[in-house]
C-alpha cells in the first residue's frame, strides 16, 4: 500500500500568497467584484493609481475601487496556523511601526484623526494594539453646509482633504469631534451631521448609516455648523 506524504507549507504558497508582492498575505483583503484576494496594504496602494483588479483587470469600481474590499479574517487565521511564527512576526513588526511613528504625531487633531481610521475615540486606548484595524472600512465625503443649505466652499477648504475612511463603528460623535478639531470651532458652536439632508444622532455608527440611510440614496455626508 502506498503511503501517502505529508504535505508541506508550499503546496499551499498558490493560495496563501499574494499576487502583488509574493510575500504570504498579511491581513488578506479580498476584491467583491473578482474575489481575488490580497494583502491589505498591496491592494490599497495599487487602487491608488488603478481602479481594475491588477490579476484578472476587472475594473472595481468606476470611482472608488475601496468600497469593494472586504477583510478574510477566516484566511489570516488559516495562514498563521499554516506558517510558524509569522502571526509573532507581523505583530512585532506592527508593534515596532507604531512605536517609531508615535513621535511624529502632531497636534491633537492629528493624533485623533489618525485614531479615526482605526476606532471609536470613546473606547479607544493610546496604549492598545487592536484600533479596530481589522474592522471593515467605510470611505465617506464630507461636503460643508451653511444653515441656509447652501454649500460652505471656504470651510471645505478649511479641511484640505474631504474624503475620510474609517473603520464602519466610528460614531458621529467622533466625526463631530474629529471636524470640531480640523475646523478649529468654538465650544459655542454647533455642528450636525447629515445623510441625504436627515440629521443623524451622534450614536450612530457608519455601518448603520450605510446600511439604512446611504446604500438606498447614495449621497454624500454633509456637515452644517
Amino acid at each position: 500500500m502506498a503511503t501517502q506524504r505529508t504535505p508541506l507549507v508550499k503546496d499551499f504558497n498558490h493560495f496563501i500568497t499574494c499576487y502583488l508582492c509574493r510575500g504570504y498575505l498579511i491581513k488578506p483583503t479580498t476584491v467583491t467584484e473578482c474575489l481575488h484576494t490580497f494583502c491589505k496594504s498591496c491592494i490599497i496602494q495599487h487602487f491608488e493609481d488603478s481602479n481594475d483588479c491588477p490579476k484578472c483587470g476587472i475594473q472595481v469600481h468606476e470611482t472608488n475601487p475601496l468600497e469593494m474590499l472586504r477583510l478574510d479574517n477566516t484566511l489570516e487565521e488559516i495562514i498563521f496556523k499554516l506558517v510558524p511564527g509569522l502571526r509573532d512576526k507581523e505583530e512585532q513588526q506592527e508593534i515596532d511601526f507604531w512605536r517609531k511613528n508615535k513621535s511624529k504625531e502632531n497636534g491633537q487633531g492629528d493624533c485623533l484623526g489618525s485614531r479615526l481610521g482605526l476606532s471609536d475615540d470613546e473606547d479607544g486606548d493610546e496604549d492598545g494594539q487592536d484600533y479596530h484595524r481589522s474592522d471593515p472600512q467605510i470611505a465617506i465625503c464630507l461636503d460643508c453646509l451653511h444653515n441656509n443649505g447652501h454649500a460652505a466652499d471656504d470651510t471645505v477648504k478649511c479641511l484640505m482633504k474631504k474624503f475620510l475612511r474609517c473603520s464602519s463603528r466610528v460614531t458621529v460623535g467622533t466625526i463631530k469631534k474629529f471636524l470640531s478639531l480640523k475646523l478649529k470651532l468654538s465650544s459655542s458652536c454647533e455642528l450636525d451631521v447629515l445623510c441625504n439632508g436627515e440629521i443623524m444622532g451622534k450614536d450612530h455608527t457608519l455601518e448603520f448609516i450605510y446600511m439604512t440611510r446611504w446604500r438606498l440614496h447614495g449621497d454624500n455626508v454633509w456637515a452644517r455648523p
